[in-house]
Protein backbone atom coordinates (compact mmCIF):
# COMPACT_ATOMS: atom_id res chain seq x y z
CA UNK A 1 0.00 0.00 0.00
CA UNK A 2 1.37 3.66 -0.85
CA UNK A 3 1.36 6.48 0.80
CA UNK A 4 -1.39 8.45 -1.81
CA UNK A 5 -3.77 4.65 -0.93
CA UNK A 6 -3.19 6.00 3.41
CA UNK A 7 -3.45 9.39 3.46
CA UNK A 8 -3.37 12.09 6.09
CA UNK A 9 -6.46 14.96 5.99
CA UNK A 10 -5.55 18.42 4.43
CA UNK A 11 -6.36 21.59 6.94
CA UNK A 12 -5.36 22.84 9.70
CA UNK A 13 -4.39 21.06 12.92
CA UNK A 14 -7.22 20.88 14.98
CA UNK A 15 -9.02 18.37 17.72
CA UNK A 16 -10.77 15.69 15.89
CA UNK A 17 -14.18 14.13 16.57
CA UNK A 18 -14.22 12.31 20.12
CA UNK A 19 -11.58 11.17 22.30
CA UNK A 20 -11.34 7.34 23.19
CA UNK A 21 -13.16 6.74 25.80
CA UNK A 22 -11.63 6.82 29.57
CA UNK A 23 -8.19 8.59 27.46
CA UNK A 24 -6.78 10.41 30.08
CA UNK A 25 -6.15 14.06 29.76
CA UNK A 26 -2.38 16.16 30.11
CA UNK A 27 -1.64 17.59 33.47
CA UNK A 28 -0.45 16.53 36.63
CA UNK A 29 -1.14 13.25 38.63
CA UNK A 30 -3.91 14.57 41.17
CA UNK A 31 -5.42 16.11 38.20
CA UNK A 32 -5.58 12.84 36.26
CA UNK A 33 -6.51 11.37 39.21
CA UNK A 34 -9.97 13.80 39.90
CA UNK A 35 -10.75 13.42 35.89
CA UNK A 36 -10.34 9.41 36.73
CA UNK A 37 -12.06 9.56 40.36
CA UNK A 38 -15.04 11.24 38.48
CA UNK A 39 -15.23 9.07 35.93
CA UNK A 40 -14.89 5.63 38.35
CA UNK A 41 -17.91 7.37 40.80
CA UNK A 42 -20.27 8.72 37.69
CA UNK A 43 -23.61 8.39 39.09
CA UNK A 44 -26.04 5.99 36.71
CA UNK A 45 -27.27 7.95 34.33
CA UNK A 46 -31.19 9.04 33.53
CA UNK A 47 -32.52 6.89 31.17
CA UNK A 48 -33.93 9.46 28.86
CA UNK A 49 -31.30 11.47 28.93
CA UNK A 50 -30.25 12.82 26.01
CA UNK A 51 -26.00 12.51 24.97
CA UNK A 52 -24.51 14.77 22.94
CA UNK A 53 -24.32 13.84 19.22
CA UNK A 54 -20.33 13.17 19.51
CA UNK A 55 -21.13 11.19 22.69
CA UNK A 56 -23.27 9.11 20.98
CA UNK A 57 -21.02 7.88 18.20
CA UNK A 58 -18.14 7.18 20.06
CA UNK A 59 -20.35 4.85 22.43
CA UNK A 60 -21.66 3.47 19.35
CA UNK A 61 -18.29 2.56 17.89
CA UNK A 62 -17.16 1.33 21.30
CA UNK A 63 -20.10 -1.20 21.83
CA UNK A 64 -18.99 -2.01 18.40
CA UNK A 65 -15.55 -3.14 19.67
CA UNK A 66 -17.10 -5.03 22.64
CA UNK A 67 -19.01 -7.06 20.11
CA UNK A 68 -16.09 -7.94 18.02
CA UNK A 69 -13.85 -8.32 21.31
CA UNK A 70 -16.72 -11.03 22.57
CA UNK A 71 -16.45 -12.61 19.20
CA UNK A 72 -12.92 -13.58 19.67
CA UNK A 73 -12.75 -14.53 22.95
CA UNK A 74 -15.57 -17.37 22.54
CA UNK A 75 -13.31 -18.78 19.67
CA UNK A 76 -10.69 -18.29 22.25
CA UNK A 77 -11.67 -18.69 25.54
CA UNK A 78 -7.97 -17.88 27.00
CA UNK A 79 -6.62 -15.23 24.61
CA UNK A 80 -5.33 -12.28 25.54
CA UNK A 81 -6.79 -8.82 24.91
CA UNK A 82 -4.17 -5.81 24.27
CA UNK A 83 -5.74 -2.59 24.82
CA UNK A 84 -3.91 0.22 23.02
CA UNK A 85 -3.98 3.83 25.03
CA UNK A 86 -7.43 2.82 26.88
CA UNK A 87 -6.39 5.13 29.65
CA UNK A 88 -9.21 4.43 32.54
CA UNK A 89 -11.44 2.45 30.21
CA UNK A 90 -13.39 -0.47 31.78
CA UNK A 91 -13.41 -2.94 29.30
CA UNK A 92 -11.81 -5.81 31.23
CA UNK A 93 -15.23 -5.68 33.50
CA UNK A 94 -17.33 -5.61 30.87
CA UNK A 95 -15.88 -8.48 28.64
CA UNK A 96 -14.53 -10.89 31.01
CA UNK A 97 -15.03 -14.63 30.43
CA UNK A 98 -12.93 -15.61 33.80
CA UNK A 99 -10.14 -17.05 31.54
CA UNK A 100 -9.07 -14.34 29.00
CA UNK A 101 -5.65 -12.00 29.92
CA UNK A 102 -5.95 -8.41 29.51
CA UNK A 103 -3.21 -5.73 28.65
CA UNK A 104 -3.59 -2.01 28.79
CA UNK A 105 -0.83 -0.30 27.18
CA UNK A 106 -0.31 3.26 28.68
CA UNK A 107 2.00 6.12 28.67
CA UNK A 108 3.71 6.42 32.06
CA UNK A 109 1.44 9.45 33.28
CA UNK A 110 -1.47 7.50 32.58
CA UNK A 111 -0.43 4.12 33.68
CA UNK A 112 0.49 5.89 37.34
CA UNK A 113 -3.22 7.34 37.60
CA UNK A 114 -4.92 3.34 36.53
CA UNK A 115 -2.83 1.21 38.60
CA UNK A 116 -3.84 4.10 41.10
CA UNK A 117 -7.21 3.20 40.70
CA UNK A 118 -8.07 0.16 38.92
CA UNK A 119 -5.13 -1.75 40.39
CA UNK A 120 -3.77 -4.77 38.14
CA UNK A 121 -4.90 -8.02 39.09
CA UNK A 122 -3.78 -11.87 38.39
CA UNK A 123 -5.28 -11.66 34.57
CA UNK A 124 -5.06 -8.07 34.18
CA UNK A 125 -1.71 -5.36 33.72
CA UNK A 126 -0.71 -2.35 32.65
CA UNK A 127 2.33 -2.04 30.59
CA UNK A 128 4.04 1.29 30.37
CA UNK A 129 4.58 1.49 26.44
CA UNK A 130 3.99 4.05 23.73
CA UNK A 131 0.46 2.88 22.48
CA UNK A 132 1.62 4.07 19.09
CA UNK A 133 4.49 1.91 18.84
CA UNK A 134 5.25 -1.59 18.55
CA UNK A 135 7.67 -2.06 21.79
CA UNK A 136 4.11 -3.96 23.41
CA UNK A 137 4.60 -6.83 21.08
CA UNK A 138 7.31 -8.35 23.03
CA UNK A 139 5.10 -8.57 26.32
CA UNK A 140 2.18 -10.32 24.77
CA UNK A 141 2.51 -13.72 26.30
CA UNK A 142 1.61 -17.06 24.79
CA UNK A 143 0.17 -15.60 21.30
CA UNK A 144 -0.77 -19.15 20.43
CA UNK A 145 -3.67 -18.89 22.61
CA UNK A 146 -5.12 -15.78 20.39
CA UNK A 147 -4.59 -11.87 20.69
CA UNK A 148 -7.41 -9.85 19.77
CA UNK A 149 -5.92 -5.70 20.17
CA UNK A 150 -8.09 -2.78 19.88
CA UNK A 151 -7.24 1.02 18.89
CA UNK A 152 -10.14 2.93 19.02
CA UNK A 153 -9.11 6.54 18.38
CA UNK A 154 -5.47 5.60 17.70
CA UNK A 155 -4.91 5.04 14.52
CA UNK A 156 -6.51 7.57 13.08
CA UNK A 157 -3.65 10.30 14.62
CA UNK A 158 -0.77 7.93 13.26
CA UNK A 159 0.94 9.08 9.67
CA UNK A 160 0.25 6.50 7.58
CA UNK A 161 3.60 5.18 8.00
CA UNK A 162 3.10 4.39 11.24
CA UNK A 163 -0.28 2.48 10.41
CA UNK A 164 1.17 0.33 7.97
CA UNK A 165 3.75 -0.63 10.22
CA UNK A 166 2.22 -1.71 13.07
CA UNK A 167 -0.32 -3.86 10.59
CA UNK A 168 2.66 -5.60 9.64
CA UNK A 169 4.09 -6.07 12.75
CA UNK A 170 1.09 -7.11 14.18
CA UNK A 171 0.29 -9.70 11.00
CA UNK A 172 4.24 -11.25 11.50
CA UNK A 173 3.98 -11.73 15.04
CA UNK A 174 -0.05 -12.24 16.08
CA UNK A 175 -0.75 -15.44 13.78
CA UNK A 176 -4.26 -15.84 13.94
CA UNK A 177 -4.86 -12.60 15.96
CA UNK A 178 -7.03 -9.48 15.05
CA UNK A 179 -6.77 -6.02 15.78
CA UNK A 180 -9.88 -3.57 15.69
CA UNK A 181 -9.68 -0.14 15.11
CA UNK A 182 -11.48 2.79 13.89
CA UNK A 183 -11.40 5.45 11.29
CA UNK A 184 -12.19 8.34 9.13
CA UNK A 185 -13.28 8.83 5.67
CA UNK A 186 -11.41 11.94 4.23
CA UNK A 187 -14.30 14.83 4.08
CA UNK A 188 -15.41 13.65 7.76
CA UNK A 189 -11.78 13.78 9.16
CA UNK A 190 -11.29 17.17 7.30
CA UNK A 191 -14.68 18.79 9.14
CA UNK A 192 -13.55 16.77 12.25
CA UNK A 193 -10.52 18.91 12.28
CA UNK A 194 -12.20 21.98 12.22
CA UNK A 195 -15.36 21.13 14.49
CA UNK A 196 -14.40 19.57 17.44
CA UNK A 197 -17.24 17.38 18.92
CA UNK A 198 -19.21 19.21 22.09
CA UNK A 199 -18.10 17.71 25.26
CA UNK A 200 -15.65 15.80 23.70
CA UNK A 201 -12.88 17.35 25.92
CA UNK A 202 -8.82 17.78 24.80
CA UNK A 203 -7.98 14.93 22.36
CA UNK A 204 -4.67 12.88 21.91
CA UNK A 205 -3.86 14.48 18.47
CA UNK A 206 -5.10 15.71 15.22
CA UNK A 207 -6.63 13.49 12.55
CA UNK A 208 -3.54 12.06 10.36
CA UNK A 209 -4.98 9.09 8.85
CA UNK A 210 -8.14 8.32 7.30
CA UNK A 211 -9.85 5.40 5.54
CA UNK A 212 -12.40 5.33 2.72
CA UNK A 213 -14.41 2.14 2.63
CA UNK A 214 -12.95 1.48 -1.07
CA UNK A 215 -9.29 1.08 0.68
CA UNK A 216 -10.41 -2.22 2.99
CA UNK A 217 -8.54 -4.28 0.09
CA UNK A 218 -5.44 -2.12 -0.28
CA UNK A 219 -5.52 -2.47 3.67
CA UNK A 220 -5.28 -6.26 3.46
CA UNK A 221 -2.23 -6.01 0.65
CA UNK A 222 -0.23 -4.15 3.62
CA UNK A 223 0.87 -7.60 4.78
CA UNK A 224 0.88 -11.28 3.31
CA UNK A 225 0.00 -12.56 6.78
CA UNK A 226 -3.12 -10.35 7.00
CA UNK A 227 -5.90 -12.91 6.12
CA UNK A 228 -8.87 -10.29 5.78
CA UNK A 229 -10.10 -6.98 6.65
CA UNK A 230 -14.18 -6.18 7.04
CA UNK A 231 -15.67 -3.52 8.23
CA UNK A 232 -17.84 -4.42 11.55
CA UNK A 233 -21.60 -2.85 11.62
CA UNK A 234 -22.55 -0.24 13.90
CA UNK A 235 -24.82 -0.69 16.30
CA UNK A 236 -28.25 1.61 14.70
CA UNK A 237 -28.70 4.94 16.69
CA UNK A 238 -31.03 8.46 16.72
CA UNK A 239 -30.41 10.46 13.23
CA UNK A 240 -28.57 13.11 14.49
CA UNK A 241 -25.22 15.11 12.75
CA UNK A 242 -22.15 13.91 13.16
CA UNK A 243 -23.44 11.16 15.28
CA UNK A 244 -25.94 9.64 12.32
CA UNK A 245 -23.10 8.50 10.36
CA UNK A 246 -22.85 5.57 12.89
CA UNK A 247 -26.77 4.79 12.69
CA UNK A 248 -29.25 5.74 10.05
CA UNK A 249 -25.86 6.72 8.20
CA UNK A 250 -24.99 3.49 7.11
CA UNK A 251 -28.23 3.04 5.51
CA UNK A 252 -28.24 6.03 2.91
CA UNK A 253 -25.18 6.57 0.34
CA UNK A 254 -24.66 10.33 1.20
CA UNK A 255 -24.16 9.57 4.86
CA UNK A 256 -22.49 6.34 4.82
CA UNK A 257 -19.67 8.36 2.25
CA UNK A 258 -19.24 10.38 6.21
CA UNK A 259 -19.57 7.46 8.67
CA UNK A 260 -16.80 6.16 10.79
CA UNK A 261 -15.37 2.92 9.79
CA UNK A 262 -14.60 0.45 12.59
CA UNK A 263 -12.75 -2.72 10.88
CA UNK A 264 -11.14 -5.94 12.21
CA UNK A 265 -8.49 -7.16 10.23
CA UNK A 266 -8.02 -10.87 10.78
CA UNK A 267 -4.17 -12.53 10.66
CA UNK A 268 -3.63 -15.71 8.97
CA UNK A 269 -1.87 -18.68 11.32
Amino acid sequence: MTDSELTEPTGRTGPGPAAPVGACHRGTPRAHARTAGAEVRQAPRDPGAVDPPGVRAAGRRGRCVDAAVRAYVARHPEATVVALGEGLGTGYWRLDNGRLHWLSVLSPETAAVRRMLLPDGARRRTLVRPADGTGWLDAVGEPSRGVIVTAPGLLMRQPPGEVRALLAACAERLPGGALVFDALPRRAAAVARRCPAPAAGPLPGPVRWCLERGQLAALAAVHPAIASVRELPLPVGRLALPGAAGGYGQRFPVLRSWAPVVCEVRFAR
